[in-house]
């Protein structure tokens, strides 16, 4: 069985983080590990507090899984500090992890800010450096790339200037953008490409669907998966996600992983 790793926070709320990443290591049949990086107090409508596991910790998570596991492929969600950054990148160098999406997670759905100001460097200097992928939401690659985003040009212009960042690859997330509707943009081998669903999109706004997202490229990476095979994959799969939300909480809903399951269908 094929197995993937997720470094990201906890979410107590379930629909996003480690919580949310693992649904979807398994929901494509991959077998999922995770290390954790912080623990957030959150629910559907907001992340009251969050506290970041000391770093030898994080550094412990991470060696112990990959002493024992055969990891395809790796993702990182919420990476809160420089020392945190630095110490992800430096077990993921020595064990030259080469399928590595880089969610850069910066800021909750709620407006909880999730990446310290002074880590903005770290992660440009040596995680996106080191990515297969990154998969910046619009907020999060404006603030990468250095220049507003306003239109699908300015999509895909950002995609080209967080690539030159060293990624090797990178999905600009259109979200709700009254522009960009569910669009996305992928930068890879020097050409652009816009993403667009592959039905009716459901205009609601599910928690974690960038970690779902991110997620699901890392689990078809690790299934073999060429690069744009696994982000139009994840798009499809993310869709579904979020069409079959689940009615719970009274903010944001969780996104609907197990879509395809109904209660009682395991014993059918």
């Amino acid at each position: 069985m094929k197995q993937a790793l997720t470094i990201a926070g906890s979410d107590s709320g379930g629909g996003a983080g480690i919580q949310a990443d693992l649904k979807t290591f398994a929901a494509l049949g991959v077998f999922g590990t995770s290390v954790i990086t912080a623990i957030t107090a959150q629910n559907t409508r907001e992340v009251r507090a969050a506290f970041d596991l000391p770093v030898e910790w994080i550094r412990a998570q991470m060696e112990t899984v990959l002493d024992d596991f055969e990891i395809g492929a790796a993702k990182t969600g919420m990476l809160s500090s420089s020392a945190i950054i630095e110490t992800v990148a430096d077990v993921l160098e020595e064990r030259g992890l080469k399928n590595l999406v880089v969610d850069p997670v910066m800021i909750s759905k709620s407006g909880y800010r999730l990446l310290q100001e002074d880590a903005v460097s770290a992660l440009t200097s040596r995680l996106i450096p080191m990515a297969r992928v990154v998969t910046p939401n619009l907020h999060e690659a404006a603030l990468l790339a250095g220049h507003e985003i306003l239109s699908l040009d300015d999509m895909k212009l950002a995609a080209q200037d967080i690539a030159a960042l060293g990624a090797r690859a990178v999905v600009v997330k259109g979200g709700h953008a009254s522009f960009a509707l569910a669009v996305d943009v992928l930068f890879a081998d020097g050409s652009l490409e816009e993403l667009h669903p592959d039905g009716p999109v459901r205009e609601r706004s599910v928690h974690g669907t960038g970690c779902t997202f991110s997620a699901a490229i890392a689990a078809r990476l690790a299934l073999g998966d060429s690069l744009r095979d696994a982000v139009v994959a994840a798009k499809r799969y993310v869709t579904r996600v979020i069409a079959n939300a689940p009615d719970v909480g009274g903010g944001h809903p969780p996104g609907g992983h197990f879509y395809f399951a109904g209660p009682g269908d395991w014993d059918s």
